[in-house]
């Protein structure tokens, strides 16, 4: 191709032109003129060759026939380079070629080295299974000698000469060369095959059967897998395997176990485990749980016993000792205060222990248990609990009976027997302990013993004045009479019951009162009922557990240690425990979580299993009920475990089929911000009981608005509650009937419709009550009166015994001898009883 490519050269037209311009032409007539700059070209002449002879002919003439050859515009020095790059070209190919060469044979070399590595391998293998076989044919060899030189031992030898052992013994050296036969075979088979057939494609790769046969790349065969395959062969060539005796494992069973870990307490494969669960119609792997029934038929099934165990056997380490008799000694008695609320019972324990108690109390009402050690003037020590007297702490005035020795029952010699009485008397008969009455309150004109001890007698509590076995004293916690009397009573009944208790065992005893403290955390008051509680043991609470890191007495004073009918403080918790569970000490801590651990759980099912709906049908049940049920949502926060659960069994008895208290939340403790975003999402009050709220509580409060109570009076929280559900009950319309009319005839008047004239036969016929039309004392129509005219006049009422006309609103099918009830609705508001 030349440079013009057929096209037309630009040239200098002539004309007005200058020299060096060009003008070219456009459309539309348009032109320009452009400078043109001409440059000559430049033409080198090649360097005479300064090889000699037939070289530089050979050049030249090679050069005159490239030249004669040459397209037109390429100079001499342009063709001799381009000769040059065409022999560095051709060079280049020749060394690639030679590069591919060598590659190729030392691909080659290194699958023939892999493929004599591949053989090598198999005749060692080969060879090994063959001396193993001729070891086996040896040792059976052997073995049928030593059996006939036995039996030649025993009978005379044959006359004729044994040549049966001749062949067996060169039957082996005949049958060698067979697998070197076959190896041969398979080298001629491998060479036959060419470079480029499937073999030598596929000689440097690992295939998934080389992978798990143990080939070339995979795994290897171990020693002792060797090992038991000769033995195997050994033992078939000689007459078969042993069989080795059954291990019988006695196999731990729970309630439910991991597959895998039931094949490891069997030491059984867990494949076979999976099989047979597999036969027996589960389909599942090993890390999934079965059942102990499950479990029981697959450890028979494998030849092991079992033996069940439960998760309740972690608590097995709890000692359960029964006390020698020689090591009992002597403790202080419990006293139990019981009553009903202001018949004086923390006043006359106050007067008692010379302490002002009741001072301190909110309203002079004991809101939980408190503890007490008296000592009395003749040097006897006696542990006082004064329980609550209001209705809802019925639950912790029973948890004082179950721990208690002696109960006195206080009752006001004014106000006689009265409910909470009757339920004290109740739980001390339910705890089976002695009681003594105390008529407190004989200082007072009103006072009237014997109408006390009247009214105990249809509660079957006969006192000693009466012929009886309780006792009864008289006492005034003013004045002070009767105290001296009441603890010598009180001590006799302790000798009588001769209370003992070991003080040398692992301390056991009862919650009575678990409290959140800010500054030293939940506290523990614990009434020690069987040996000695430390500083420093370890012990499980109920769903807690922790390790004493101090004992505090009723003083309020430290001390390292607390026998027997002591009541101390408890601090080391990791959570509040309730109040009226047992504290236990155990050896170390991983038993002591253990315990808790599976208690909380327990406890977590029970819950879960009494919330659940056990069918569809009962829950749409429940749906259905609760659809109309209103209900009040609260947050309940209080100072000790016990007033918290006291309040929230009031709250569960307030309401009816129409309303319901629902507490959302209960705890021990100040109220925290997460009690005020719990509020306010459920759109509930916070009831604070002794507690108050911190600082981001209150601010939180605040901004969303949620209401915070604080009470220091049970009767005020609980009739404050009782009023706010009141509130969400619909007010009871009642209907209220003020007259009776009967249609003597019927008019159709225009514009009107169809009225109805009537006479009012009872009562009051209003235009602005109700009506119903009766039909064979059938009502047919409710509504209202669309006209009330007397005469030609509109009125507001009819009196009884006059005549009126009435026309209904929509309704005009009205007949003559119909009955008109006239009724007015009025609403009621309504409140919880």
């Amino acid at each position: 191709m030349s440079d013009n490519d057929g096209k037309k050269p630009l040239g200098v037209r002539g004309g007005g032109s200058r020299p060096g311009n060009v003008k070219q032409s456009f459309s539309h007539g348009r032109t320009k003129n452009v400078v043109v700059e001409t440059k000559r070209k430049r033409v080198v002449v090649p360097k005479p060759s300064a090889a000699p002879g037939a070289a530089g002919a050979a050049q030249k003439s090679a050069g005159q026939a490239s030249s004669a050859k040459r397209p037109a515009g390429i100079s001499d020095a342009e063709m001799e380079r381009r000769m040059k790059a065409l022999a560095a070209a051709k060079a280049r190919e020749t060394e690639d070629a030679a590069k591919r060469e060598a590659e190729e044979k030392a691909r080659e070399e290194e699958r023939l080295r892999r493929r004599e590595e591949a053989e090598a391998k198999e005749r060692e293998q080969r060879e090994a299974e063959e001396r193993a076989r001729a070891k086996a044919e040896e040792d059976q060899r052997k073995k049928l000698e030593a059996e006939q030189a036995a039996v030649q031992a025993v009978t005379p030898p044959p006359a004729e000469p044994d040549v049966a052992p001749g062949p067996a013994r060169q039957a082996p050296s005949k049958a060698a060369p067979a697998p070197r036969k076959r190896e041969d075979d398979d080298k001629s088979n491998r060479r036959g095959k060419g470079r480029g057939g499937e073999d030598a494609r596929r000689s440097g790769k690992l295939t998934l059967n080389q992978a798990l046969s143990g080939g070339e790349g995979g795994r290897q065969k171990s020693m002792a897998a060797m090992k038991r395959k000769q033995e195997r062969a050994r033992q078939k060539a000689m007459g078969g395997a042993q069989e080795r005796e059954k291990v019988v494992r006695d196999v731990q069973l729970p309630e439910v176990i991991v597959v895998s870990e039931l094949a490891n307490r069997m030491a059984e494969r867990v494949g076979d485990v999976v099989k047979a669960l597999m036969q027996n119609g589960m389909m599942v792997t090993q890390n999934q749980s079965i059942d102990a029934d499950t479990a029981e038929l697959i450890i028979e099934e494998f030849g092991h016993r079992v033996v069940r165990v439960s998760d309740a056997d972690v608590e097995d380490v709890i000692a359960q000792v029964e006390d020698k008799a020689e090591d009992l000694l002597s403790r202080p008695p419990v006293i139990t205060i019981m009553g009903h609320v202001d018949h004086g019972k923390t006043s006359l324990l106050d007067a008692i222990r010379d302490a002002k108690v009741v001072a301190g109390e909110a309203g002079g009402i004991t809101q939980h248990i408190g503890a007490y050690q008296v000592t009395t003037d003749s040097g006897a020590v006696l542990s006082f609990l004064d329980t609550p007297g209001h209705a809802a702490f019925t639950s912790m005035r029973s948890r004082g009976a179950q721990v208690t020795d002696i109960v006195v029952l206080v009752v006001a010699a004014d106000d006689a027997v009265m409910p909470q009485t009757v339920e004290a008397i109740n739980h001390a008969k339910a705890a089976k302990v002695p009681m003594i009455v105390a008529i407190n309150k004989v200082d007072l004109p009103a006072a009237d013993p014997d109408k006390v001890r009247a009214d105990l007698l249809r509660h079957e509590v006969i006192v000693e004045a009466m012929s009886g076995d309780v006792q009864d004293v008289e006492v005034s916690a003013v004045t002070g009479q009767g105290l001296e009397e009441l603890l010598e009573a009180i001590a006799l009944q302790a000798e009588i019951l001769e209370l003992k208790a070991n003080p040398d065992r692992a301390a056991e005893g009862a919650v009575i009162e678990a409290q959140l403290d800010v500054g030293r955390g939940p506290v523990a008051t614990v009434l020690v009922q069987k040996g000695t509680l430390r500083q420093g043991d370890i012990f499980v609470v109920g769903e807690q557990y922790g390790k004493v890191r101090a004992l505090i007495n009723d003083r309020g004073e430290r001390v390292k240690e607390a026998g027997p009918s002591v009541p101390v403080e408890v601090l080391g918790l990791n959570g509040t425990p309730e109040a009226g569970d047992v504290l236990n000490v155990v050896e170390t801590e991983g038993q002591a979580r253990e315990i808790a651990e599976y208690r909380a759980d327990a406890a977590k099912e029970k819950r879960a299993a009494a919330g659940a709906g056990t069918s569809l049908e009962q829950l749409l049940a429940k749906a259905k009920e609760d659809e109309n049920l209103k209900e009040l949502p609260i947050v309940v926060k209080a100072d000790v475990q016990g007033s918290a659960e006291a309040i929230v069994q009031a709250m569960e008895k307030i309401g009816n089929e129409e309303v319901r208290v629902r507490v959302l939340h209960s705890g021990v403790g100040a109220i925290t911000e997460s009690d005020i975003g719990l509020a306010e999402a459920s759109g509930a009050p916070v009831l604070g009981f002794n507690v108050r709220a911190n600082a981001p509580a209150r601010n939180s409060a605040n901004q969303k608005g949620v209401e915070i109570r604080y009470y220091s009076v049970i009767y005020d929280l609980v009739d404050d509650v009782k009023a706010a559900a009141s509130g969400l009950l619909g007010a009871e319309i009642r209907e209220k009937f003020i007259g009776y009319a009967t249609i003597k005839e019927v008019f159709k008047v225009s514009g009107v419709g169809r009225v109805a004239g009537c006479l009012v036969t009872e009562g009051v016929a209003r235009r602005s009550a109700g009506v119903r039309l009766l039909r064979d004392d059938v009502v047919i129509h409710e509504g209202t009166l669309k006209t009330l005219k007397r005469f030609k006049d509109e009125v507001a009422e009819v009196q009884s015994g006059q005549e009126c006309g009435m026309a209904f609103e929509a309704y005009e099918d009205v007949r003559e001898g119909d009955v008109i009830e006239i009724f007015e609705r009025e609403e009621i508001t309504r409140t919880l009883s």
